[in-house]
């Protein structure tokens, strides 16, 4: 069941979007005026999944993760921390870690892993690359959402169409990143409710 937005969350929602995310040097239309998707029911939480075996701790305070890396395609996660109410959470530790563009992880260190701390209108970003699928997964973003009264959320983001989701044993239609794009830089906006 999706979350239908009352006329009070949409425009919270837009007060608290930044003005401009990009700005295309053709068409000029900023991604942020763009219309937004549903945020998930505010009643429920954003569906957990695996960590997975490559999970690293400590990984640093980073927003740019695509420094990591030559190559690959540039690619922005983003999306605002949300809770029950739908009110937005300021200070919650957003950590994400994916594979490269060949689909292997860093597993001696820190490449294409980081972390930050949702602002105070609950908004997270990163700057990385296209992920890329590997062995039987698709391509995938793996999340842990930590609250600041400790309890965390596990879980992983999808890109729609993508021809391996339905042979992956973990895919959820419900974690699907909403894809945008200026013509120059390609956007994944996913709303975390925890």
């Amino acid at each position: 069941m999706r979350y239908k937005p009352t006329r009070r969350t949409l425009l919270a929602t837009l007060v608290a979007a930044p003005p401009v995310i990009l700005l295309s040097g053709k068409s000029g239309t900023p991604l942020s005026a763009l219309p937004l998707p549903a945020t998930p029911a505010c009643g429920g939480s954003t569906v957990e999944q695996t960590a997975g075996p490559y999970y690293l701790p400590n990984a640093p305070l980073k927003q740019d993760l695509a420094a990591d890396v030559r190559g690959g395609e540039p690619f922005i996660l983003t999306g605002f921390i949300f809770d029950r109410r739908c009110s937005p959470m300021a200070g919650v530790l957003v950590e994400v870690w994916h594979a490269n563009q060949q689909g292997h992880y860093d597993n001696a260190g820190f490449v294409l892993r980081g972390h930050q701390y949702s602002d105070e209108h609950g908004r997270w970003r990163f700057n990385t690359i296209m992920t890329q699928h590997y062995a039987f997964r698709t391509a995938h973003y793996h999340f842990r959402v930590r609250r600041p009264d400790g309890s965390v959320l596990t879980t992983q983001l999808y890109l729609p169409g993508h021809p391996r989701n339905a042979s992956d044993p973990l895919f959820d239609t419900r974690l699907l990143l909403d894809l945008r794009s200026d013509g120059t830089q390609r956007l994944g906006r996913f709303d975390f409710v925890i």
